[in-house]
């Protein structure tokens, strides 16, 4: 296993100090260690959704008429409110 050092400022270091108090993590690095296992579950989250959104635009088929057509279509489906 690699070790990484960091300094931290006091406002952090003491955040970090609240945590573990808290019981439930072992020790600092496995709250880091944490912290980055969700980061990364995050970034694999983050292209997911898009990926679902590609997903659902190839099922969809393709539509024969014009693009004009079909934004016009669209606003007239959806008038903006007078405000």
């Amino acid at each position: 296993m690699n070790s990484i050092s960091l300094a931290m400022p006091p406002a952090l270091s003491q955040w970090v100090e609240t945590r573990l108090a808290e019981g439930r993590y072992a020790d600092a690095g496995d709250y880091l260690r944490d912290l980055v296992r969700r980061d990364q579950e995050q970034a694999g989250d983050d292209t997911h959704w898009l990926r679902a959104l590609v997903e659902e635009g190839l099922a969809s088929g393709i539509v024969d008429a014009e693009p004009e057509d079909v934004i016009e279509q669209i606003i007239g489906e959806h008038p903006a409110s007078n405000g």
